[in-house]
């Protein structure tokens, strides 16, 4: 009888959709399917987390069943914009409307404020949102672009209870009644774009007045393209077009120097609210996939690369219907992730859809996700220091993002549907058939009071040949986080438990080529699965 062989492999590479069943038999630790995972920067990929309501048990909706279109940590909470109306909570229970017309120059107090008529945002359309760090505010200058209105600004001082607050705002007057759908804060000035009656027009304000387009410091510079994104890097401000991207230059010194510089003429930007920095480069959505801008060593040069080869088809399918899609993104900065997330607003929650790109030694590493409908989605810092990542959704609901164990769709919690695919993995040898014997799986699961995960395991014999019995699904036993010395509390914690168990699982069957996928549908603690080795007898050659 011929000995037993092993063979093992660690889970890394993330997602590849792009190359064959065959040349994948040498990448055994890349995903042919990674659904609701996340490829860990510390190795193995993870099963994400879910959402929580902003505000908990007693979380309230700022503006009724409206959906979501532009979301901010701003102070001590968060600025949403939906429907007609922008709103202020640093609880999510009660909102205060802030679109409120005819405050006084030099502010109002709550009263005042609250009694003041709304400023209706009508047609308010997916929002661009910046904040300028100057000395009216220790929480920052808003200032929100929608395309459809005027820009809006907006700041508070005080602290405490908002009773005790002075809110300032205005509407911005860029040119007439334009309304640019982008703007950002570079070098002391707001920059924006993209106005129905000038879309190539790029627009900035006096110095140090974001809310200033008149005289002395601002000004305005045309291009040959349609205004899509900004965003400043690295003493510029990069102006994404339809079909190009440029750079503008020296507006701080408003003189001849002042310049649109063409970094090229054959790449451009399909939706501006892809565009984030991560990594010290701009990553954006491109008619060709993710591509980064990135600065090089040579002063005021930049380089343009395509990251995301290994799920072109996925990047594909987005740009040819980006415009059935609501795009948004964000940049956590703790798991040095970008994430894209895209939906059709007459469809569900549930079919939302997502891309997470990790940003590791080897680059990107990339997997999907499903069911997190995020039309509107921000990572910031609160004034306390604190980051806080929050989304909003397409039905009005404020979310803490990326946290807890389930989905939530219009308050209702639902299972996080999870799945991880190998390639079919041929042992070395196509031509030899292997009798399985058992597999070992390294899992680690998220550290929880009494929490634990259960995944299943489903293998399949020679590309799921129909005319091989394939064996049914092997159920996990529960997989429970250790207790460590100093952390663990007395009745909530499991102990006895490895930090990364390997769980032995045998197998029934025999074949040339196998795959294994490891999935959940639950709402139990996250996991991530390290790598998997499995024992084989080889049974001879046909």
């Amino acid at each position: 009888m011929a000995a037993s062989q092993p063979f093992g492999f660690s889970c890394k590479g993330g997602l590849n959709t792009n190359i064959s069943k065959i040349e994948l038999l040498s990448q055994p630790g890349i995903a042919t399917k990674l659904l609701n995972f996340e490829v860990d920067p510390d190795g193995g990929y993870r099963r994400v987390s879910g959402f929580t309501a902003y505000g908990a048990g007693s979380a309230a909706r700022p503006n009724g069943a409206n959906s979501v279109l532009g979301i901010k940590t701003y102070a001590d909470g968060v600025v949403v914009c939906s429907g007609t109306g922008i709103f202020f909570s640093n609880d999510g229970v009660t909102w205060l409307q802030i679109n409120r017309n005819g405050v006084h120059s030099n502010g109002d107090n709550y009263t005042t404020f609250t009694g003041r008529s709304v400023l209706a945002r009508t047609n308010q359309g997916q929002c661009s949102i910046d904040i300028y760090d100057g000395s009216k505010s220790v929480y920052g200058e808003l200032v929100i672009c929608d395309g459809a209105n005027k820009p809006y600004y907006f700041y508070m001082t005080g602290t405490g209870a908002l009773t005790s607050r002075t809110f300032f705002s205005e509407e911005v007057t860029v040119s007439s009644t334009e309304a640019p759908i982008v703007g950002t804060v570079h070098s002391n000035h707001l920059v924006v774009g993209g106005t129905a009656e000038n879309p190539n027009q790029v627009y900035y304000s006096h110095l140090h007045e974001v809310n200033n387009f008149t005289g002395a410091g601002a000004g305005e510079i045309r291009l040959a393209d349609k205004v899509i994104g900004l965003k400043s890097f690295r003493g510029d401000c990069i102006v994404f077009c339809k079909n190009s991207i440029y750079r503008l230059i020296n507006i701080e010194a408003n003189d001849a120097t002042t310049a649109i510089v063409p970094i090229t003429k054959n790449v451009g930007c399909i939706n501006g609210q892809s565009i984030q920095e991560i990594g010290g480069d701009l990553v954006f959505l491109s008619p060709d996939g993710i591509r980064t801008l990135a600065g090089t060593a040579r002063i005021g040069d930049v380089e343009l690369t395509s990251v995301s080869r290994n799920i072109q088809r996925i990047l594909s399918n987005i740009a040819n219907n980006i415009n059935a899609y609501t795009v948004s993104s964000v940049v956590l900065r703790s798991k040095s992730q970008y994430r894209l997330y895209y939906s059709n607003p007459t469809e569900g929650g549930a079919f939302a859809r997502g891309i997470i790109g990790t940003f590791t030694g080897q680059g990107f590493e990339w997997s999907e996700t499903e069911g997190i409908e995020a039309p509107a989605v921000d990572s910031g810092f609160l004034y306390s220091g604190v980051e806080q990542i929050i989304h909003g959704d397409a039905k009005g609901y404020i979310y803490n993002h990326d946290t807890g164990n389930s989905f939530s769709y219009q308050g209702t919690l639902e299972d996080i549907k999870a799945e991880y695919e190998t390639p079919y993995l041929d042992f070395g040898d196509m031509g030899t058939r292997k009798t399985l014997q058992y597999i070992k799986t390294s899992v680690t699961p998220d550290a929880g009071a009494g929490g634990f995960s259960q995944p299943t395991l489903r293998v399949k014999f020679d590309f799921e040949d129909a005319n091989i019995q394939q064996p049914a699904s092997y159920t996990f036993p529960e997989i429970r986080g250790g207790a460590f010395f100093g952390d663990a509390v007395f009745g909530e914690a499991f102990f006895g438990s490895a930090e990364s168990p390997l769980i032995r699982q045998p197998i029934q069957g025999s074949c040339y080529t196998s795959n294994f996928s490891i999935h959940s549908d639950d709402q139990l603690q996250p996991y991530t699965i390290n790598g998997l080795y499995i024992n084989y007898v080889p049974a001879g050659r046909r």
